[in-house]
């Protein structure tokens, strides 16, 4: 792997300090190689500044993996407005000591849900009731999974985790331009439907944006962790609010949630061990699934450059054939029998490999499931001990369902768009699912995060996932690829154009790097448009990559240039904590 020049994370606070006095900056930040120091001993990538440095005053301090990223993910429910989360859940992939685990605090649906409960008296789905309003939210897990996390795992006390983000919320912070522009166009979306408007619409660019209802609601998560969420007062501000939203959620929803350790997916590939997300997500499955399918057809990948278009083809009919398993099979494993090691056997990769047309487009009805019978965020952390946490969480589509819990200042998911509400139609994302996925209560919804860890001889290698809905898994295995395959640093590999399918339409083929100058080439394009395909932007600028990778005594950090992450290598770390975090004045910075 080619060494590059990296900024240390002094020389990098004072550019973003400079990005306060001048905001065009902004997008010369995210646009800076990741740094890389010699005899480096702990990393992080995080979706914005603040979130950042967070995490870095949190392991300056002595705290480990979990307690960064338990306190990068609460200073992201302030500053990422758009993605971070209280509201939400999402999934945890953990490396600790000589322990890997996996932390499934996905959101569940209402006991009051059902499986038509989306679709009118014709049976027809109902247009955008899975996303806008009370009746899109599920049950959040957030606050409940970064309590379980800390409890098994926390090195310093709780309060001290979340403390930042009440800082942030209390004093407020300097938004990125990207994201007041983002809230204001939203306004259409959703309209006089819920009460998002109210909440968010007096922020602006380059003014201090404070959120009090928020602080209060973290000051009582601070002095009496996840209780206060589900049966304290916060809990009854969420149902008072359902009730005016005509949401489900009851008191006993919020009483009878629980996070869930899972055994986490593993399998080798490579000489690594890939560590990933199980059922009820798919992220983990399709990761290998590609991985494995890929190197099956070796022969034919062989000599191909990245993103041609005999690459980009041969990708895409690999991508039909996990959808196509994904749609079939995949569903929340308390609920419906997920028979993943079936989907992971070599025997059966190579045998959907083989399936594989070279020269064709596969159509839909010749791709039967194989087995007989997008805003998210993502942060990757490892410690001065060699832990690492891969985390992946979400209120699923751009501000979830629009609903802020009044009182408490917290925007709610619309997290029933993740179900199939009617077997065979699209979600948001395009995808579709079957009976697997089907509503019912206390129910998780399928999910495609990918929160994913690569290590070899028991080491971490690689600490990786993204947002984007269903292209998450697609993203993961290229970044994936290009470092391992076509020897991309990994900000190359990151930056790099990504292509996507996803079995519907059989001939579309969507890519992401547009906006960052940086589409398929109109060569590219034009040779698969002779072989049948639809080339096209994708709807939106999809991935936000936050990867940390060794390399030999050294981290490699890097945040996806598509929006405003920062990555810093840390030297010199403290190895026992003897003194609570001091905490740096981020609220003055622009992402």
């Amino acid at each position: 792997m080619t060494n590059k020049i990296f900024i240390s994370a002094t020389a990098i606070l004072i550019i973003l300090l400079q990005a306060c006095e001048n905001p065009s900056a902004e997008r010369q930040q995210t646009l800076l190689s990741p740094a890389i120091a010699p005899m480096a001993n702990a990393a992080i990538a995080m979706p914005d500044s603040f979130a950042a440095q967070v995490s870095e005053d949190i392991l300056r301090a002595g705290g480990n993996a979990v307690d960064a990223a338990i306190a990068a993910g609460f200073s992201l429910a302030v500053t990422f407005i758009d993605a971070g989360n209280i509201g939400g859940g999402g999934f945890m992939t953990l490396k600790m000591g000589d322990e890997v685990a996996f932390l499934d605090y996905r959101e569940k649906a209402p006991l009051a849900a059902d499986k038509n409960m989306f679709l009118d008296s014709d049976g027809d789905l109902i247009e955008k009731a899975t996303l806008i309003g009370g009746r899109a939210v599920a049950v959040p897990g957030t606050v409940a999974g970064f309590w379980a996390a800390h409890q098994r795992f926390g090195k310093l006390p709780w309060g001290d985790l979340v403390a930042p983000a009440v800082k942030l919320a209390e004093q407020g912070f300097i938004p990125a331009d990207t994201l007041v522009d983002d809230i204001h166009d939203m306004q259409k979306w959703f309209a006089d439907k819920t009460n998002f408007y109210e909440y968010f619409s007096a922020i602006r660019k380059n003014q201090v944006f404070k959120q009090p209802e928020l602080a209060a609601t973290l000051k009582r998560i601070a002095e009496s962790g996840a209780d206060d969420f589900y049966r304290g007062h916060t809990a009854r501000l969420i149902v008072e609010q359902m009730h005016r939203s005509e949401g489900l959620i009851s008191a006993q929803d919020l009483e009878k949630y629980i996070t869930v350790w899972r055994q986490p997916l593993q399998a080798k590939w490579r000489g690594y061990q890939i560590v990933s997300s199980p059922p009820p997500s798919s992220g983990g499955f399709a990761v290998v699934q590609l991985l494995k399918m890929k190197d099956s057809l070796d022969s034919l990948f062989d000599g191909l450059e990245h993103n041609s278009p005999q690459y980009i083809h041969l990708i895409a009919e690999m991508e039909k054939r996990v959808f196509a398993d994904r749609a079939e099979y995949l569903g929340d494993p308390d609920f419906y029998p997920v028979n993943i090691d079936a989907l992971l056997d070599d025997r059966y990769i190579a045998k959907r490999a083989a399936e594989v047309d070279a020269i064709n487009i596969s159509q839909i009805e010749s791709l039967n499931p194989g087995l007989e019978s997008p805003n998210t965020t993502h942060f990757s952390i490892v410690d001065q001990w060699g832990n690492a946490v891969s985390n992946t969480y979400t209120i699923n589509w751009n501000y979830g369902s629009g609903v802020v819990v009044g009182g408490a200042g917290f925007l709610l998911n619309n997290e029933m768009d993740d179900f199939s509400a009617k077997p065979g139609v699209p979600n948001i994302f395009g995808v579709v699912g079957s009976e697997a996925n089907e509503v019912q209560p206390e129910k998780r919804p399928l999910s495609s995060m990918a929160p994913t860890l690569l290590l070899k001889d028991g080491e971490v290698e690689m600490v990786l996932g993204t947002p984007g809905g269903s292209t998450i898994f697609t993203t993961v295995f290229q970044v994936i690829v290009n470092i391992l395959d076509f020897n991309m640093t990994p900000d190359e590999a990151v930056g790099a154009t990504r292509f996507h399918h996803q079995l519907i339409p059989a001939d579309l083929i969507t890519y992401s790097g547009f906006s960052m100058g940086k589409p398929l080439s109109p060569a590219t394009i034009e040779a698969l448009a002779g072989r049948g395909y639809r080339t096209l932007p994708h709807d939106f600028e999809y991935g936000d990559v936050q990867i940390v990778v060794r390399d030999g005594e050294s981290w490699y950090a890097a945040s996806d240039p598509r929006d405003r992450g920062d990555s810093r290598v840390l030297e010199n770390m403290r190895t026992s904590p003897n003194k609570s975090p001091v905490f740096s004045d981020a609220s003055s910075r622009t992402d």
